[in-house]
C-alpha cells in the first residue's frame, strides 16, 4: 500500500510539472522576448504624464474586466494604449490581434502600498515583451525585476508572500497557441455585466467597455452587434452565470481548445457569443487522469455532485500544494468565495 501511495505521490508530481512545462512551451503564434531591451523604471515607460505625482497619463485608457484574475486578493488598476490611427483586428471576435506599438500595464497593491507594476508589449506584429517592475520603499517609482523574477517581495497574508513572476511564468499564461491579453477581451469588456461576478471591480467613469471600442471607432471591423447585443454568457441561474466566468478567467487560459492541454478535452473558456454548458458541460462529470489523495484510484471525477469536495475541480482550487493547486501558478492563498461560489453551482439541479 505505502509503494503505491509513492507512486500515486509521484506520478501527480510528474504531471504538475509536464502541466508547467507544456504550459510554457506552447508558442506557435506570437514570441515572447526578455525584459532586457525595457526601460529600467516605470516611470520611463510612459505611463505617468507627471511622475512626481504619479499622474496616470490621459492617452492611456483604464479598463476593468468583468471576471478578474484571483491574485491573492490583490487590488489592481489597468490601462491599455494603442498607437495613434491604429485599431485592434477583431475579425476573430474571441481572439483579438493587436497592432504593434500595443502596451498594457497592470498595477498590483496590497495594503494600500503598491507592490508591483506589469508591463506587456507588443514591439512587433509578431513579439510580444513582458516586464514586471517593482514599487521601491518611497513609493516614488519601480525598478525593472530580473527576467528570472523575485520571491517573497511583499507579505500578503501571515507566512505567505507574494513573488514577481519571471518571464517564463508570464508566457505560461498568456501563451497559448497565441499571446492573448486575458482580461481585455469582447466577453471581459462587455457592457452587459455579471453583478456576481467574485470580486468583481466597479466601472469607474472613464473606464473602456465594449461601447467606447466601437463608439471611438477602435475596433475593425467595427461590429456594432458588440453594442446592440452584449456578449454574455448563457446561463440557467445568476449563480451559474458566475460560475462559469469565474472558471473561464481562471481556468480557460490553459484548460481550452487551442492550448496544449486540449486534448484533456476539458474546457472552461467562454467565448463571447455561443458558450455556457454547451463548452464545460459534457466534460464536468467524467473520470480525471489526477487522483485526488486519499482517493481509490482512477475514480476521481472533475466534479461531483454528492459531495463537490471530492470532486478535482474544488480540491485543486482548495489546495495549495505544489502537486495539487490550480491554477499551478501566481497564488499562495485559495479563493475562498470562489470555492464557495462553485460548490453551491455544483450542487444546483440543472
Amino acid at each position: 500500500m505505502a509503494t503505491a501511495v509513492f507512486w500515486r505521490t509521484c506520478s501527480a508530481l510528474m504531471l504538475c510539472l509536464a502541466l508547467a512545462m507544456s504550459i510554457a512551451s506552447a508558442r506557435t503564434g506570437a514570441t515572447a522576448s526578455s525584459p532586457s531591451h525595457l526601460p529600467q523604471r516605470l516611470s520611463e515607460t510612459g505611463l505617468f504624464s507627471d511622475v512626481a505625482s504619479l499622474t496616470i497619463d490621459p492617452r492611456h485608457r483604464a479598463f476593468s474586466p468583468q471576471y478578474p484574475l484571483w491574485s491573492d486578493a490583490a487590488q489592481k488598476r489597468r490601462w491599455v494604449s494603442l498607437p495613434s490611427g491604429t485599431t485592434i483586428d477583431v475579425s476573430d471576435v474571441d481572439a483579438w490581434d493587436f497592432p504593434a506599438g500595443t502596451r498594457f500595464w497592470k498595477e498590483f497593491s496590497f495594503g494600500g502600498r503598491r507592490v508591483e507594476t506589469r508591463l506587456l508589449v507588443k514591439s512587433s506584429d509578431t513579439t510580444w515583451s513582458f516586464a514586471s517592475y517593482i514599487w521601491n520603499e518611497a513609493q516614488t517609482d519601480a525598478d525593472l525585476a530580473p527576467s528570472s523574477g523575485l520571491r517573497n517581495v511583499a507579505e500578503v497574508a501571515p507566512g505567505k508572500q507574494h513573488s514577481i513572476p519571471s518571464v517564463e511564468d508570464c508566457r505560461a499564461c498568456h501563451d497559448s497557441a497565441r499571446t492573448e491579453i486575458l482580461g481585455f477581451t469582447a466577453l471581459q469588456l462587455s457592457d452587459d455585466r455579471d453583478a456576481g461576478a467574485p470580486h468583481a471591480e466597479p466601472l469607474a467613469n472613464g473606464m473602456l467597455t465594449l461601447r467606447g471600442l466601437v463608439d471611438e471607432g477602435l475596433l475593425y471591423p467595427a461590429r456594432p452587434e458588440l453594442v446592440s447585443t452584449p456578449p454574455r454568457i448563457p446561463s440557467a441561474s445568476p449563480r451559474e452565470r458566475a460560475a462559469l466566468g469565474y472558471l473561464s478567467t481562471n481556468c480557460g487560459s490553459c484548460h481550452n481548445t487551442s492550448s496544449s492541454l486540449a486534448s484533456l478535452g476539458l474546457t472552461f473558456r467562454q467565448p463571447a457569443y455561443g458558450g455556457g454548458l454547451a463548452v464545460t458541460g459534457p466534460s464536468l462529470e467524467r473520470k480525471t487522469k489526477w487522483d485526488r489523495p486519499g482517493a481509490v484510484p482512477d475514480k476521481t471525477t472533475v466534479i461531483d455532485r454528492v459531495t463537490p469536495e471530492h470532486g478535482a475541480l474544488l480540491f485543486r482550487m482548495r489546495s495549495r500544494r505544489p502537486t495539487s493547486q490550480m491554477p499551478p501558478l501566481g497564488t499562495v492563498l485559495p479563493d475562498h468565495a470562489a470555492v464557495e461560489l462553485v460548490t453551491r453551482w455544483t450542487r444546483e439541479d440543472r
